[in-house]
């Protein structure tokens, strides 16, 4: 038996390979059609990109047709007239040097792009004198068509596949576009369609002579997916001309369903400029302004300590864990002593509970009820732990998960944090009291502000911020369906809220009241330190503005941060009462309000970090200009005056 089983083994394995070899090159010859790569031209039938809407069906991004000039380098012939050729494509010789030099790195072979996203009236010319330049042929394909001036961050755009995706990705070659950035990046497989590919049999003298086994392996190119954004288009395009002249982000979302209504960074730009042959040029002037930043998306990147609209988690947690009630009690005298003579200031005077701490934002309030929660441990770090778990089961120290592709964790300090800040130990509850206000380490982002509003709006959970509402075809993924419940016991939440809904009936956003409509919200600033000539320098405070409305059954959270702003109700609360009336009526009636965001320009206080460059890049970046149009015919009359609040927050 042993004799005959190695033999049969071996007769066994070489039957198999003798089979496999046979089916290689009779049956099967896809292994042929690449050996005969130099006899095959593969062109590729590139899709249209799917569209983009808002939620309410509202055209966003299109496409239009454009034309690339492909070329293979072996295949120009010495003759070519390259003066001609360039006067044609208004390029220079030198252009035409260095493209011809790329190309061949990438293959003297293969196809690669030599003049990308020509418009039909630049193809046109080439078009008809195409056949005297062999070696060079066209590729058509669809280019973005935006059909707003304004969500330049949401959308993100398209551009070149680099050498190294190429290495990584083999879906990709020399010339493909890739959506980078907002929801052409996040959603760029579900977009980008399937491109088709034809191939062409070439002749012994390089012509073509048709398809390639009659186009066995031809494959057609599949559109991409169209999407609907949980963007409300009207109240993005709102946003963004209120926060003209302004630095800052505005994030607003349905509690509800986390859906992001609207995400607004300033500065921003028109996406049309990051189109066709001049996107090079234009994006190149975006990213080396330094100083403006049109590119930072200050909504999900930028982290700013809270203010006082941290004081909601604070006067929470407190709650929670059993250190006050309502009724607490405690005497404020312009701020309260602490931790061996310091003081911690406060514009309130006499004695505040939950409440009126709130409407009031009372620092002595919070802070003693910050110090009572780390108290109530013996080991300050372990009290610290709690505190901070409490805080992150809103959202907050870490990234959200989003369906964006950028974004910033924020901060929420542990006992880790200060292990390393005093490894000799030594700190307590009054080292680390600024932590009550939105001040010491505490560090969060624009999204993660409105979330936290989101999450006091439901009384208690919230589900993942995101901004696809529908892929047609598909469902949106699990993880924006799923519910977060906080640590905080639903019976704490509703005397927050009432104290919330009095910031805007006799607190300090009193003056911002919109009839009709409950708006629960809480003003606050925040101190700005930067570098300036190396020296670090105090600049006027960040202002800081969350709230949802209605009080009842909330359908918008939304938190507002503007840098060098002032206080809370100056700037970023006036901000917050327009963006609810136009989500919630479709209209405005504080034309007051209005009128005054929209002249209002921070200019000059951005000019302070870097001189005229700072002011004149506000200024100049595209949008904007168109924007400056608008606010110069407002008319120049002098604002009702409202008495404005009194109380000022840390």
């Amino acid at each position: 038996m042993r004799k005959i089983l190695l033999p049969s083994l071996i007769i066994v394995a070489a039957s198999l390979l003798v089979m496999r070899v046979f089916y290689l090159q009779i049956i099967d010859d896809s292994f042929k059609l690449k050996s005969e790569n130099n006899a095959i031209k593969k062109q590729y039938d590139y899709p249209e990109r799917g569209y983009i809407y808002d939620r309410n069906g509202k055209l966003l991004v299109a496409n239009q047709a454009s034309y690339d000039i492909m070329v293979i380098p072996r295949e120009i012939k010495e003759d070519l007239n390259v003066s001609e050729f360039c006067t044609l494509l208004n390029i220079t010789k030198e252009d035409y040097d260095r493209r011809i030099a790329k190309a061949r790195v990438y293959s003297p072979r293969l196809p690669s792009v030599f003049l990308p996203q020509l418009n039909k009236n630049e193809f046109a010319a080439f078009q008809e004198k195409i056949r005297k330049y062999e070696g060079f042929y066209f590729q058509k394909r669809s280019l973005r068509d935006y059909e707003v001036d304004y969500g330049a961050n949401i959308f993100g755009s398209i551009l070149q596949v680099n050498e190294k995706l190429i290495a990584k990705n083999p879906y990709y070659n020399s010339g493909d576009l890739i959506g980078r950035q907002g929801v052409e990046e996040s959603y760029e497989e579900v977009l980008r369609g399937i491109k088709g590919v034809k191939y062409i049999q070439k002749d012994k003298y390089n012509r073509e002579i048709g398809s390639y086994k009659e186009g066995k392996y031809d494959t057609i190119a599949v559109a991409g997916e169209d999407i609907n954004l949980t963007i409300d288009a009207e109240l993005q395009k709102y946003g963004e001309e209120l926060m003209i002249n302004k630095r800052g982000g505005i994030v607003a979302l349905e509690p509800k369903t986390g859906e992001i209504l609207a995400l607004v960074t300033a500065p921003s730009y028109d996406p049309g400029i990051l189109v066709g042959r001049q996107r090079s040029k234009n994006y190149t002037l975006l990213y080396h302004d330094s100083i403006a930043k049109p590119l930072y998306d200050r909504g999900l990147l930028a982290e700013y300590p809270p203010g006082s609209p941290f004081k909601i988690l604070t006067g929470l947690v407190a709650l929670q864990e059993g250190v006050i009630n309502e009724q607490t009690t405690f005497m404020c005298h312009h701020g309260f002593s602490y931790g061996g003579g310091r003081f911690m200031k406060c514009h309130g005077f006499g004695p505040h509970q939950l409440h009126n701490g709130i409407y009031l934002s009372c620092n002595t309030y919070f802070g003693q009820a910050y110090m009572l929660t780390i108290n109530k441990y013996k080991d300050p770090g372990k009290a610290v732990d709690v505190w901070s778990d409490h805080v992150k089961s809103f959202g907050l120290g870490q990234f959200m998960g989003y369906d964006l592709p950028t974004g910033k964790r924020g901060n929420i300090p542990t006992s880790k944090t200060y292990k390393k800040i005093y490894p000799n130990g030594g700190w307590r509850s009054s080292t680390i009291v600024s932590n009550a206000i939105g001040q010491g380490e505490v560090l969060m982002t624009p999204i993660q502000l409105a979330n936290m509003m989101a999450t006091v709006a439901n009384q208690g959970y919230y589900y993942t911020p995101h901004i696809i509402k529908k892929i047609e075809g598909k469902k949106i993924d699990s993880k924006f369906t799923t519910k977060h419940v906080t640590t905080i016991d639903q019976k704490y939440f509703p005397p927050v809220i009432s104290g919330l809904f009095d910031v805007y009936n006799k607190g300090t956003a009193a003056s911002l009241r919109v009839n009709g409509i409950d708006i629960c919200g809480k003003t606050g600033t925040a101190e700005n330190f930067a570098k300036i000539n190396g020296k670090r320098t105090q600049l006027k405070d960040h202002s800081i503005f969350v709230a949802f409305a209605p009080k009842d059954n909330p359908k918008i959270a939304i938190a507002i941060m503007i840098e060098n702003g002032g206080f809370g109700a100056t700037v970023a609360g006036p901000i917050a009462s327009l963006m609810i009336e136009k989500y919630l009526r479709k209209k405005i009636t504080r034309t007051d309000l209005e009128i005054r965001v929209l002249n209002k320009s921070l200019v000059s206080e951005y000019a302070k970090l870097g001189g005229p460059t700072a002011a004149s890049a506000i200024e100049s970046t595209p949008k904007d200009s168109v924007m400056r149009a608008k606010i110069a015919k407002l008319p120049k009359v002098e604002v009702k005056k409202v008495p404005l609040d009194t109380t000022q927050e840390n």
